[in-house]
């Protein structure tokens, strides 16, 4: 891939240091909400990372972090059933949302996440920007197309994170590239550019680091 797929056009060496340096400060786990009773207050900008079980969230925060076990990762789908929180140096909270689209649990349980999920993307003052992640080996599903409504609807800005391209073959990363960024081109509250990210791999995670150090800079 040349450039991420252009991505890093708006990033040069002093933005993407700037990114590298955010993430090499202190990060630790602050606390699982169960609801929004239980949120911490809103002092600090806030990202979150949705998507369906299993797309990689925990694994992305790790390897953003350079943290093995700061997220919990698993093979299982289903197992974020909380609103995770992490506290990067006292300059910006990261969300790890429960994933959707899949999980062993009962349909009350389920019908919770769901709603507290809800009530967080919707309501949520210092929420600077949702980061959708996507599995690049299925693109994008009817749950994801459901909630990127419903963030349009009430105008929350998300941004698509394309996950797991080493899982590609060759040629094909470019293809997923095209067709979710055309996908993406009428909605209101879509951020107009991807980012294709390996967690394995590394790639990406430099760019995403960058644009998430430009939100925790918004006070």
């Amino acid at each position: 891939m040349t450039d991420n797929l252009k991505d890093t056009a708006r990033f040069d060496k002093a933005a993407l240091e700037k990114g590298r340096l955010l993430f090499a400060r202190e990060v630790t786990f602050m606390l699982s909400a169960v609801s929004l009773e239980t949120l911490p207050p809103a002092r600090l900008p806030e990202i979150c990372f949705a998507g369906r079980s299993n797309v990689g969230k925990s694994s992305l925060i790790n390897a953003l972090t350079n943290r093995k076990g700061l997220a919990r990762a698993s093979n299982t789908p289903g197992r974020t059933r909380e609103l995770n929180y992490f506290n990067i140096d006292e300059r910006l909270h990261i969300v790890d949302l429960p994933g959707y689209g899949y999980a062993k649990a009962s349909k009350s349980d389920i019908a919770r996440w769901t709603k507290l999920t809800r009530a967080f993307l919707r309501g949520r003052a210092n929420l600077r920007r949702v980061f959708l992640l996507i599995d690049s080996r299925h693109g994008l599903k009817p749950s994801d197309l459901e909630l990127m409504d419903m963030l349009d609807e009430t105008a929350v800005t998300y941004q698509l994170i394309l996950t797991k391209i080493d899982k590609l073959k060759k040629g094909e990363t470019e293809k997923v590239y095209s067709r979710t960024l055309k996908a993406i081109t009428k909605r209101p509250a879509a951020f107009p550019e991807l980012i294709a990210t390996s967690s394995e791999k590394k790639t990406g995670l430099d760019i995403l680091q960058a644009e998430i150090a430009t939100l925790a800079l918004e006070r």
